[in-house]
């Protein structure tokens, strides 16, 4: 016969509580940070906003001068055969994307790739939650930037009601056991959570609605988060409580300013892994191939051109 407590209700047991109830049931201790482990700064959000924005003549110069950094980082990650995930997650409009297209533009794709994952499909639906994921994983000398991630169930699956309390519970204890996992397998990983003020994601929405190129950004989840904004508050500050562990922190990008906010996530990326320069020496150009004796090339009318309007 089950336990009861003194209040007449029946006993979870400790292995089947959910996290939320565990940490309920738990008593209340002030944790005292381990020798080892960093200490975060209070008060970071609270930060105060630069007076201005930065120009633009100012903000392509130094983003010129970090991807050459990228650059040299990407060649020391093929060189030493690392493996490198970065997580890009935050509210909708808060720049992921455009820091995701400022990093990669200048990277070689065979070793730099985005993963933006579409929903997954049923037969996706029914196996374990993290394999879709698993299959984008990085090898030897690659990078992978994740355009949202298996962070999906904590977020827009769990506002949504796209996901079951036992679903997004059990993600609660399983991410941070298989983010160690990653870790312990040599994989770099970072993780970027993008916060934007309620009145400039407004801004951007409105500029998206009325930008025919941008427009396709505007899905139906984008809007209906306008309408969650508390409840997606909530999620991702229960999302932190859990996941925001010591092997794998979460960074966050006050991304209001987009400029500043590229530059200080690529400069932030850039010191995750020390690296060497391994720029080659200068190339000579050799000389082109002459044309070989004999060979006829066929008329130049025989090919199909594109026409010139322009």
């Amino acid at each position: 016969m089950a336990k009861k407590n003194k209040d007449g209700k029946e006993a979870v047991k400790p292995e089947e509580a959910s996290p939320i109830q565990a940490q309920a049931a738990a008593p209340a201790v002030t944790e005292t940070p381990k020798k080892d482990e960093k200490v975060k700064p209070a008060g970071k959000k609270a930060q105060a906003k630069p007076a201005k924005k930065m120009g633009n003549k100012e903000y392509m110069k130094e983003l010129s001068r970090l991807q050459i950094e990228l650059v040299k980082l990407q060649e020391w990650i093929k060189f030493k055969g690392l493996r490198m995930v970065v997580i890009f997650e935050g509210r909708d409009a808060a720049g992921k994307g455009g820091v995701i297209k400022r990093i990669t533009e200048c990277l070689n794709p065979r070793f730099a790739r985005v993963a933006a994952l579409p929903s997954p499909t049923e037969r996706e639906k029914t196996q374990w939650y993290f394999q879709r994921y698993v299959a984008h994983l990085p090898a030897a000398g690659e990078m992978v930037f994740f355009d949202r991630s298996w962070y999906n169930r904590a977020g827009v699956e769990r506002v949504m009601g796209f996901c079951t309390d036992e679903e997004y519970n059990e993600f609660l204890r399983s991410c941070p056991e298989f983010e160690r996992m990653l870790v312990r397998s040599g994989i770099v990983l970072v993780k970027y959570w993008f916060s934007v003020s309620d009145e400039e994601q407004e801004r951007r929405f409105k500029a998206r609605i009325d930008d025919p190129t941008k427009r396709w950004k505007l899905s139906p989840m984008d809007l209906g988060s306008r309408t969650h904004w508390a409840d997606y508050s909530i999620a991702k500050d229960e999302m932190f409580k859990y996941t925001d562990i010591k092997q794998a922190p979460w960074y966050v990008v006050n991304s209001d300013d987009k400029k500043r906010a590229r530059l200080n996530c690529i400069s932030h990326l850039l010191s995750t892994i020390p690296y060497q320069d391994l720029t080659p020496e200068p190339i000579t150009l050799p000389p082109r191939q002459q044309e070989k004796t004999g060979y006829v090339r066929p008329p130049i009318t025989d090919q199909t051109f594109v026409p010139d309007k322009y």
